[in-house]
């Protein structure tokens, strides 16, 4: 629909790196870099950890762009990013903020050689990606119909397999009953018609994917708070049609009555989690894992990010957690796969999205280190 011209922006840059025009890494960078202390991250054998870009200010959201081109999304900053690796050994070299000034753009999601941009109650879309890198976009609104409500509002954007954009909408409480659209899940076309809600009984998702055999929806949900340090978990829910109830404000978990919404109501009338996760690990981003680097053995199973607790006495998750199902494609196992951003009580930093990049690796956004992270795979 869109003639892209950044594989000529990205070859310019890549000329300016060869005549060292650009300083590719400038001093902040590399001192940020320095005290991000990745060794105290624990993966399983064969795995290491490394910087793909440091210096991301709240890092969110991810989703990639042409010729490898990373966008990020913000929540706090207001600012959306464009991270290039110009000499192509999967380190970021250049960062470009394509947008600033938003209200949360903390979801992007690109289709169709054109960037779409989550704001709270509306949803932006840049087509021009040179004047983009270039510091002159001018956004098309594709739709502001969305609730104005910032709690719960910083949305997690997707195109699914049917191309249609999916969009979550939070509960604007800790607990409540309110009407469509909030508490669910919309979709709508690329164009902003057509919008409708696909799922409702969801109190605040922040990730979600297609599996990539059955293109059936799961996405992870935000237990509510204030019932203790262990009640309710966090959830992996599938979705395997439209139309599903989730549960909230109602039920939690499998069958958690809510103290006030759940008087004399049967939670086995609403679609259970297909993996309860840990009591208020703040689950955000996930992920397939549909890459060729990693072992057999992780293809099409889940990676989660888990942004970490505030609502607990002691706090969990701060991590990346591993669900792995089985070839029937049911949740099987729940563990920590990438772990160490929690110290004792002291938390330097907050996985918030997970994304398999196209050499397989896997790319982890951190909105406290304000980092991106590679994950590899290499079998000694």
């Amino acid at each position: 629909m869109h003639e892209t011209p950044l594989k000529t922006v990205v070859q310019r840059a890549r000329l300016k790196l060869s005549l060292a025009i650009v300083l590719l890494v400038t001093p902040t960078q590399t001192s940020i870099a320095s005290v991000l202390p990745l060794e105290l991250i624990q993966l399983p054998p064969g795995f290491s950890i490394q910087t793909f870009a440091t210096d991301v200010p709240n890092a969110r959201a991810m989703a990639l762009g042409d010729h490898d081109t990373l966008f990020v999304g913000t929540r706090s900053a207001g600012n959306v990013y464009a991270l290039i690796d110009l000499d192509q050994d999967m380190r970021s070299d250049q960062l470009y903020i394509v947008a600033k000034g938003l209200h949360a753009p903390s979801g992007v999601a690109f289709y169709d050689d054109a960037l779409y941009v989550s704001a709270v109650d509306r949803i932006l879309r840049y087509d021009n990606i040179e004047s983009l890198l270039e510091g002159s976009p001018t956004p098309i609104t594709v739709t502001s119909a969305l609730p104005k409500e910032r709690h719960h509002g910083w949305k997690f954007i997707d195109f699914g397999p049917d191309g249609m954009l999916y969009i979550p909408v939070g509960a604007p409480c800790n607990v409540c009953l309110r009407s469509d659209p909030y508490a669910g899940i919309l979709r709508m076309n690329p164009d902003g018609s057509a919008m409708e809600v696909f799922a409702r009984g969801i109190r605040n998702s922040v990730g979600f994917a297609w599996h990539p055999d059955t293109k059936e929806l799961w996405f992870t949900d935000n237990g509510r708070d204030n019932l203790g340090d262990n009640i309710p978990p966090g959830e992996l829910n599938r979705a395997y049609r439209g139309g599903l109830h989730f549960g909230f404000p109602h039920c939690h978990g499998v069958r958690i009555r809510d103290p006030r919404y759940g008087k004399g109501v049967d939670c086995s009338n609403f679609e259970p989690p297909v993996q309860s996760l840990g009591p208020h690990v703040a689950p955000l981003g996930m992920a397939f894992y549909d890459g060729e680097m990693f072992p057999e053995e992780y293809v099409n199973q889940i990676f989660i990010a888990e942004h970490g607790s505030w609502n607990r006495s002691k706090k969990i998750g701060y991590r990346v957690s591993l669900v792995r199902l089985n070839k029937a494609g049911e949740a099987i196992s729940y563990q920590p796969f990438a772990e160490g951003w929690l110290q004792g009580q002291r938390a330097w930093g907050r996985p918030a999205d997970v994304l398999v990049a196209r050499d397989g690796s896997l790319l982890v956004s951190d909105d406290t280190g304000n980092a991106i992270y590679r994950i590899t795979y290499r079998d000694y």
